[in-house]
């Protein structure tokens, strides 16, 4: 899997590299949460995720800047930012995973796929449930779970804890592109 990062990471450098064919790829990617509070419930939306998808292999890696995450208010932002994420000292969240079973020949699929998600330099396996579909030669892919914020170590004041979930649900959707070498 680290070979699929390397690969994200030759794909941002603009890198002449051979023999695309069979991986997808989209810089538009979207990823929200949602978490009820007592006070007042928390969503936020990230409209710029990267994530590559190789069908051959049935392998995805996303990367998405934590701070990209939008808010209805500032103040939340602010608070996600500096005061639970971190964002200045872990600027990004990555997730590298594994299709089951994918079946490149059906045009719909709900598949299970098994990965490693890390958040705050905290790896987690987990497994996402995930529709996957084929159409005007794009795969779309999206889904939901949910995540337990004690899981990566989210510090929250003892003051603030019944205000604030303990479990965040996750949604994402990703609409990919062949990706096409530049010649």
């Amino acid at each position: 899997m680290n070979k699929f990062f390397c690969f994200l990471a030759l794909l941002s450098m603009g890198s002449d590299m051979h023999s695309f064919q069979g991986r997808f790829i989209t810089n538009l990617g979207q990823v929200s949460f949602f978490s009820y509070t007592k006070v007042e419930n928390i969503e936020a939306q990230n409209n710029q995720v990267l994530s590559i998808f190789d069908k051959d292999n049935q392998e995805i890696a996303i990367s998405m800047l934590m701070n990209a995450f939008v808010f209805e208010k500032a103040l939340m932002r602010e608070h996600f930012n500096e005061s639970y994420i971190e964002s200045d000292l872990y600027p990004k969240a990555t997730f590298e995973g594994k299709i089951i079973a994918f079946d490149p020949t059906l045009d719909t699929q709900t598949r299970i796929i098994k990965g490693k998600l890390t958040i705050r330099e905290i790896t987690k396996e987990i497994e996402i449930k995930t529709k996957i579909e084929y159409i005007d030669q794009k795969y779309i892919m999206n889904g939901q779970f949910k995540l337990l914020v004690n899981d990566f170590e989210i510090k929250i004041p003892t003051l603030l804890r019944p205000n604030i979930a303990k479990m965040i649900a996750v949604q994402f959707r990703f609409e990919y592109n062949a990706y096409e070498e530049e010649s």
